[in-house]
């Protein structure tokens, strides 16, 4: 299959690009490098020094059969966009290319006007080049499960079934994002549905709760020069992933206000797995599908605490700390996703256990020196 990989620099792009060559599909991945540009502007540069982007292609390309193309483009810049989809006509085009951080994008108005452009506007050109060059190609997008917030109901996979003064009608689930990060997002997905709904289109909303972890079965063939981008630090890293590198650099862990705040979650490879079963499952023509891509879900405080019993059975120093929560958010809350459309197409899903944490402890122990302690705890607050 021919597979166009967007936003193939990131901690997510890299290890998707990477497992569908080892399996043999023709990779296209392509990146604009702005998240490497955020990431020097605030100095949180991943755990692990990853290579550029075009020198891990090249490490890649030397040691494996299937190689991937790649390019350095924007699809802001739609001519260089329409190219790629015209030269290399894609079966399925994976979509990452967006700012991923919701505090990048409450730092200032510049940021959320950066945020909103680069990610909105990107999307559109693709959806657009998508109707001109590949209308038959499947659009798998990665969203997130931020885009639902907390509503006091169960958050069904992307659509629901309402009922109101006798009638009834199928109507995308509400939304109430927390972030100019997550807007764009909850923009991105009516867009898409819109395209769907019109030019027949098909799509894969891939609502996504944060992940954790730094390893594939791909990375692992040579981690020194395939890692991807693990971040530890308060614009970029995740819940799972800040904490265990505090507790590796004897840092307390700090949960955001009470704690009681619930997300979902899932291993980096499972990501991987999702986003395989979703390519070989693809949707019908004209259908905009929704799949909950996360494994489990919990309190930030159950999270710490389990990265705490961990600690204390192997003699690290671990401790819990609440600090004022910089985010605006509910922080008691009911909390009830829906995620069975993948498990019922075959995802077996990694369980966040002891395990799980070590494998995660080790490599960040070990690289204990790189850690930037400045950038552990937030300095963006939701009100600035």
């Amino acid at each position: 299959m021919k597979i166009l990989i967007l936003g193939a620099d990131g901690y997510l792009g890299w290890p998707t690009s990477i497992h569908f060559a080892n399996a043999g599909h023709e990779v296209f991945a392509v990146d604009n490098l702005s998240k490497r540009k955020i990431e020097l502007e605030y100095g949180v540069e991943p755990l692990e020094r990853i290579k550029p982007f075009n020198e891990r292609i090249k490490i890649w390309n030397a040691s494996q059969n299937n190689k991937i193309q790649y390019l350095v483009a924007d699809l802001l810049n739609y001519k260089v966009l329409y190219q790629i989809i015209e030269n290399f006509r894609p079966e399925t085009i994976v979509h990452y290319a967006e700012q991923p951080s919701a505090p990048y994008s409450m730092a200032s108005r510049e940021k959320a006007v950066f945020t909103q452009h680069n990610n909105v506007i990107g999307n559109l050109n693709l959806l657009f080049a998508m109707k001109k060059f590949c209308p038959n190609s499947h659009l798998i997008k990665l969203g997130t499960l931020g885009e639902y917030g907390t509503p006091n109901i169960d958050i069904e996979e992307g659509w629901l079934n309402v009922e109101h003064n006798g009638r009834k009608d199928r109507v995308l689930f509400p939304k109430k994002p927390g972030s100019f990060y997550h807007l764009s997002k909850v923009h991105d997905s009516s867009n898409i549905e819109f395209a769907c709904r019109v030019w027949g289109l098909k799509c894969t909303d891939l609502n996504q709760g944060f992940v954790y972890g730094l390893t594939t079965d791909e990375i692992a063939l040579d981690p020194e020069n395939l890692a991807t981008s693990f971040h530890y630090d308060a614009i970029f890293g995740t819940i799972i992933n800040r904490f265990i590198s505090q507790i590796a650099c004897n840092k307390k862990m700090t949960v955001y206000g009470k704690g009681n705040q619930k997300r979902g979650f899932l291993n980096l490879a499972d990501t991987i797995n999702c986003v395989k079963i979703a390519c070989n499952n693809p949707p019908n023509k004209g259908e905009f599908r929704v799949f909950n891509q996360f494994t489990e879900f919990c309190s930030l405080n159950e999270i710490a605490n389990k990265i705490k019993i961990f600690a204390d059975k192997k003699n690290i120093k671990a401790h819990i700390s609440h600090i004022k929560n910089p985010r605006i958010e509910e922080e008691d809350h009911y909390y009830n996703p829906k995620n069975t459309s993948l498990i019922s197409l075959g995802l077996n899903p990694i369980i966040f256990d002891e395990k799980e944490i070590e494998k995660i402890y080790k490599v960040v122990k070990k690289n204990q020196n790189l850690i930037n302690i400045d950038t552990l705890n937030p300095d963006i607050n939701w009100k600035n």
